[in-house]
């Protein structure tokens, strides 16, 4: 499938840390959708069937550049800026930071694919039980494509807790080619690359679900509230500056200085 860059906008641009190594970059969707382009029509004319942003108000149609969002608070709407996205938390809107390393294999799948939970219905319960332990014992997963929503998808199936669970993945068609992105074929040393894999080792722990939670939403409503109390809201600033070839090592250096003193 065909991936041109120059038709393709990033989807974020911002860095990525690892101890005090910024990495600048920018997101691409890897993915596209493969579904027939269908046309909703009026069956009786077979006339296009088109959607307007409408204002309930007047009734009239309004362009794109007039919508902002709102949040409702006691029937009032809280009117958010594309600041107060950003103000609710400017390092997250800008870092992709790594906060730890696990192992590959102790990730269930059920966190980075969609998943789907499935139930069996009555008269299944003794071949859905069956399945479920000859896949955890074996630690396998099925492959299986089946069709939802007019679109076929491929698919993995494994256990998740006490549950069988679906995880849709696309097929390789859907994947987009990476040869199209400008990417670094530099040398590194064997010193940098000691000093990484050291680092790494250095932030590598056990995974742990409960660490991580979601923060952002809780500082978008803080803001929510301040605005609705119609207080002024400090505006963050964040700047990010890359790691540069020549400090490359330094940084790693002080990373690794910074966990340890960290962990003692």
């Amino acid at each position: 499938s065909s991936f041109n860059l120059i038709s393709m906008r990033s989807i974020w641009n911002g860095s990525i840390n690892f101890g005090l190594v910024t990495i600048p970059i920018k997101l691409y969707s890897g993915s596209e959708e493969r579904a027939l382009e269908l046309d909703m029509l009026d069956s009786h004319d077979g006339s296009r069937i088109r959607y307007k942003r409408i204002n309930e108000k007047t009734g009239k149609e309004v362009e794109w550049k007039d919508i902002v969002k709102g949040y409702k608070k006691n029937d009032k709407y809280i009117i958010l800026e594309k600041e107060d996205f950003e103000n609710a938390n400017m390092k997250k809107s800008k870092t992709i930071d790594i906060e730890q390393f696990v192992l590959e294999n102790e990730v269930a799948d059920v966190l980075f694919k969609k998943p789907y939970f499935i139930q069996p219905q009555k008269g299944g319960e003794k071949a859905y039980a069956l399945l479920r332990k000859a896949l955890k014992d074996k630690k396998k997963l099925g492959v299986a494509t089946f069709v939802m929503r007019q679109k076929e998808h491929l698919s993995l199936i494994g256990t998740y807790k006490d549950a069988l669970v679906l995880h849709v993945i696309r097929f390789e068609d859907e994947i987009r080619n990476t040869d199209e992105l400008d990417l670094p074929q530099l040398k590194v040393s064997k010193k940098e690359l000691d000093m990484a894999q050291s680092l790494i080792e250095q932030y590598t722990e056990k995974f742990d679900f409960k660490k991580f939670k979601d923060v952002y939403n809780e500082q978008l409503l803080k803001i929510i509230e301040s605005k609705a109390k119609g207080s002024h809201i400090k505006r963050e600033t964040f700047e990010s500056k890359p790691t540069e070839a020549k400090d490359l090592m330094a940084q790693l250096k002080a990373s690794l200085e910074k966990r340890k003193k960290k962990a003692s």
